[in-house]
């Protein structure tokens, strides 16, 4: 693995803390399933992780929460706590645990209670501020990999010891 060199106006994920940070942005944020717009926001929060690209997460109020629905699933967190799930359903499309959210998360992150982050892989499309985002790789993370970003990122095949 060797670290790339961002270029001005760009970061690398190898200079993201662990733990994670949370910050707001004012990027415009938007998530498209099956020609929806389900989610639009520019009071979103980020978190910022070492070798990870940022996962964004969305304020309950500027998602349109009819298309989501509580699933069973859950995982954990070692920074945030426990995740909690939805399934996104608009029209004939569906999408099993597609989003997560934090319902209690630890103190530390206590602001993203009920934030919600999607996977942009699951997704029609997901944007920042008008760029079209690439998902990280894997199925475990949910990063959001635009021009802004360099890596490498974890999730790929053989990253997961990094």
């Amino acid at each position: 693995m060797e670290r790339i060199v961002p270029q001005p106006g760009q970061e690398s994920v190898w200079d993201y803390p662990r733990p994670p940070r949370l910050e707001d942005s004012t990027k415009l944020v938007q998530v498209v399933f099956n020609g929806v717009t389900i989610a639009e926001t520019q009071r979103a929060k980020r978190i910022l992780e070492t070798s990870h690209p940022p996962v964004y997460y969305i304020p309950p109020g500027d998602i349109q929460q009819e298309y989501l629905t509580l699933t069973p699933r859950s995982t954990f967190c070692e920074w945030k706590g426990q995740a909690a799930y939805y399934t996104i359903e608009v029209g004939e499309q569906r999408a099993e645990n597609a989003a997560w959210f934090y319902p209690s998360p630890v103190d530390a992150f206590a602001s993203l209670k009920d934030y919600v982050a999607f996977y942009p892989s699951r997704m029609e499309a997901c944007y920042l501020d008008g760029e079209r985002v690439q998902a990280q790789s894997g199925d475990f993370y949910g990063g959001w990999i635009t021009q802004e970003i360099v890596g490498p990122f974890k999730g790929s095949v053989g990253t997961w010891g990094w």
